[in-house]
């Protein structure tokens, strides 16, 4: 969290320091990000920067968590109102947030180098950070969804598309590098999960 020397900063120098943490996060893995690139794009000294974070772990997760809020404040409103079938609903919901990525590149970039699965301590402890966002958002998408015709359940049948969906996610994650190509990125993701959701939805036996 960052001490209240920084939050005391007029607003346009905290959002210089938020920016150039942001630039540089997207675009290196944590190890190679440049605490001195940061601290030159935001105009400040490598001092100033470790007055305001304790350390360089400190204020990466101050960005991360800039950055999910943001997503998930930008997609409130637009999550309420997908109603209707439960596959349906996912997948548009995908449509939805590669859009927000497409207009946000440098926090896509962010997000996608945080939950690639490197089995470092800094992914785990993200993932457990915004576990309980991430299924917050999940669950409001449920509560809108219908399951008619589906067999079992409405909470099992969610359950299963959300096992699916995470590992799904987990692997498509490891498998495609972070890019510049986020139309393409989006066409594979959905495409993707449009398969899986059909195979749920049709069973596995004949």
């Amino acid at each position: 969290m960052p001490r209240q020397l920084f939050l005391e900063l007029e607003e346009d120098k905290r959002t210089r320091v938020i920016e150039a943490g942001l630039r540089e996060f997207a675009r290196n893995t944590y190890n190679e990000a440049s605490t001195n690139s940061m601290v030159r794009a935001a105009g400040i000294s490598k001092g100033s920067l470790f007055k305001y974070f304790d350390n360089k772990e400190d204020f990466y997760f101050y960005i991360l968590d800039t950055v999910v809020a943001d997503l998930f404040e930008d997609l409130s409103s637009d999550v309420v109102k997908l109603k209707g079938d439960l596959f349906d609903i996912l997948v548009r919901y995908a449509e939805v947030e590669f859009s927000w990525h497409m207009k946000n590149p440098d926090k896509y970039q962010l997000l996608k180098r945080a939950f690639v699965n490197d089995s470092s301590s800094l992914y785990l402890k993200a993932v457990e950070r915004y576990k309980l966002a991430g299924d917050s958002m999940y669950h409001v998408l449920m509560h809108n969804s219908y399951t008619e015709g589906l067999i079992g359940d409405k909470d099992k049948v969610v359950n299963v598309v959300k096992w699916v969906l995470e590992g799904y996610n987990a692997e498509f994650t490891r498998r495609n590098d972070v890019s510049d190509d986020i139309e393409g990125i989006r066409e594979a993701y959905i495409d993707g999960m449009r398969q899986y959701l059909k195979i749920i939805r049709q069973g596995i036996s004949t």
